[in-house]
């Protein structure tokens, strides 16, 4: 792990939002304030619209070509918002030259499974009828990695491509990497807690919840899947990788060394802005 990774996760005492009474609502909003404290970059609009219901922003950088990014954040499915993931979706259209679409879609406990990615259809039906010019790609990280890769199986050839980063994929955490027991300031405990607030359990093993169990994987366009070294998600998106490849998909997987959960979007970490311009090298490559 290396050193400015290593001093972040000994520094995260954040709250056990699992306990009883926690107050969800309350932690989201403190979230979403201390992210609009953050830097950010400019664009040349970052306008918010109704997805047909769904809050949306679309980003549309100053040296705009044709194509859209619709990126979907993460957070366990339960926490961040359009808000919190501002300044990277900026990043995002700054470094792709392409408009992003951030898609808010509703989370559990209070909507669950499949309350997310219907929503996610919503706002692509909407998108489409808007005129906007070029390909589409889709991207996600994590839990937004999860929903990137079920709008792009239910919905086959509308992408262009695919960008996942540590994707959260498997529900029964059955993958080598969630025993490891390196501090990674992601414990698998809490990555069951999401699983449960985001559906049943009895709904674990549907494809539009766990993906890696979908037939359709060979439908995919080509597909970046980028996994931290130190994380529990690692093995599972790997997996994912392994088998799109072994399906024909043209596929590219990367894992970003020393790394844990959660650096992606935020830009104090040195690998982070790297990524973000392998991603947005991907996304010109099939957009362009």
């Amino acid at each position: 792990m290396y050193p400015e990774v290593r001093a972040a996760v000994a520094a995260d005492d954040g709250p056990d939002f699992r306990a009883p009474g926690y107050d969800l609502a309350g932690h989201r909003e403190q979230t979403r304030l201390a992210s609009l404290e953050e830097p950010r970059e400019e664009v040349a609009e970052a306008r918010d619209v109704d997805a047909d219901g769904v809050p949306s922003r679309l980003y549309t950088p100053v040296d705009a070509v044709d194509g859209v990014v619709v990126h979907l954040h993460g957070g366990g499915f339960v926490f961040n918002d359009i808000d919190v993931h501002d300044g990277f979706s900026r990043r995002l259209a700054n470094r792709s030259r392409r408009r992003v679409l951030s898609v808010g879609y509703r989370k559990p406990p209070e909507h669950r499974f499949p309350a997310a990615p219907d929503d996610v259809d919503t706002a692509l039906g909407w998108l489409g009828r808007q005129g906007v010019p070029g390909r589409w790609a889709v991207h996600g990280d994590s839990a937004g990695a999860n929903l990137a890769l079920v709008a792009a199986l239910r919905n086959p050839g509308l992408f262009a491509a695919v960008a996942l980063v540590y994707p959260f994929l498997e529900p029964h955490a059955g993958h080598p990497s969630y025993t490891e027991g390196v501090p990674s300031g992601f414990d698998p405990a809490e990555a069951r807690w999401y699983w449960e607030q985001y559906a049943d359990e009895s709904a674990w093993d549907h494809p539009d919840l766990a993906p890696l169990r979908s037939e359709r994987l060979g439908t995919l366009p080509p597909t970046l899947v980028a996994t931290a070294e130190h994380d529990p998600l690692r093995d599972e998106g790997e997996e994912l990788a392994r088998r799109l490849a072994e399906e024909g998909v043209a596929t590219v997987g990367i894992r970003c060394l020393g790394q844990t959960h959660g650096f992606y979007r935020h830009a104090q970490f040195t690998a982070a802005e790297p990524l973000v311009r392998q991603v947005s090298g991907f996304v010109d490559q099939h957009l362009g």
